[in-house]
């Protein structure tokens, strides 16, 4: 899906409480056979019928990315980077066009958290062999950045992402910081450990002025096959028990704190709520709640 590259990339912005919120479509690519993806421990025919029911295509689905970055007054925190520089052939890689039609450049970003190492969201942190986001320090899942750095990565599955960590993210090591569940990266912003699509893949609670949202990343990557069956079974997910446990317990929670979130597969802009219906959820897109 090519972007037409003279227009800027979408963008959504929104206040929450006293903080600035800009989240940027990085890109979106066509996905064919949705089953050999989501709930591939299910008949075909099961995930066709649950993508028909939702007025979905049955034969291919669009999966966009989604990098925000939060302005709390005393910082620039950027959430992923996005594909970076060699998706953009393929109309992707637009996060800094994003954060530019946004007023935001690579040098206002005072910190870059990675909330895990695959390849959509820590592909933009080099530019042309430098740092994407020069003046930016780190904030590193440890558990995450000591699988990826492995060298017993090689040879495994796992070895195309150990190349790009080694690449893109241990360079910027020494000025990172290393964190775990509940952690407070700034006033405002904490950490929550939500492994399995990775081994260490972590989410972030956000709230300014008693406004409260969550940032999922990707315990869930689909709005209708990983909220509607939490448990079906997803070709990305590492772990596969491990992160429909994690899934459960993210949305239940959204779900009960009635949290908005934004989620980095979600349909653009990405934000919205969830409610429980049956044995899963029901994915709510934001409207004009940040606006009242």
């Amino acid at each position: 899906m090519n972007n037409n590259q003279a227009m800027p990339p979408e963008t959504h912005r929104f206040k929450l409480g006293t903080f600035d919120v800009v989240v940027v479509r990085d890109g979106a690519r066509v996905a064919p056979n949705p089953g050999e993806i989501f709930g591939t421990n299910q008949k075909p025919e099961d995930v066709a019928a649950l993508l028909e029911k939702n007025f979905l295509p049955t034969d291919s689905l669009v999966n966009s990315f989604a990098p925000t970055l939060i302005n709390t007054g005393s910082d620039v925190v950027l959430f992923d980077t996005g594909l970076g520089e060699g998706a953009r052939k393929d109309g992707m890689g637009r996060l800094i066009e994003g954060l530019a039609a946004n007023g935001y450049s690579p040098d206002d970003v005072s910190i870059v958290v990675v909330t895990h190492m695959h390849g959509d969201h820590i592909g933009g942190l080099m530019e042309a062999g430098a740092p994407a986001f020069p003046k930016a320090r780190y904030v590193i899942g440890q558990a995450e950045y000591d699988f990826w750095k492995d060298d017993a990565r090689k040879g495994t599955a796992a070895e195309n992402g150990h190349n790009l960590v080694l690449k893109n993210v241990v360079p910027l090591a020494e000025k990172a910081t290393f964190i775990g569940d509940n952690a407070e990266v700034v006033t405002g912003i904490t950490s929550m450990m939500a492994a399995g699509h990775t081994p260490g893949h972590m989410i972030f609670l956000i709230e300014s002025d008693g406004k409260q949202m969550a940032l999922t990343a990707d315990t869930a990557n689909h709005y209708v096959l990983s909220l509607q069956q939490p448990d079906w079974e997803v070709r990305f997910d590492m772990d596969k028990a491990a992160a429909a446990q994690a899934r459960r317990k993210v949305f239940d929670m959204i779900a009960t704190d009635r949290l908005a979130f934004v989620g980095y597969h979600m349909p653009f802009p990405a934000v919205g709520f969830v409610e429980t219906v049956g044995t899963g959820y029901r994915f709510v897109p934001k409207t004009y709640q940040f606006e009242l």
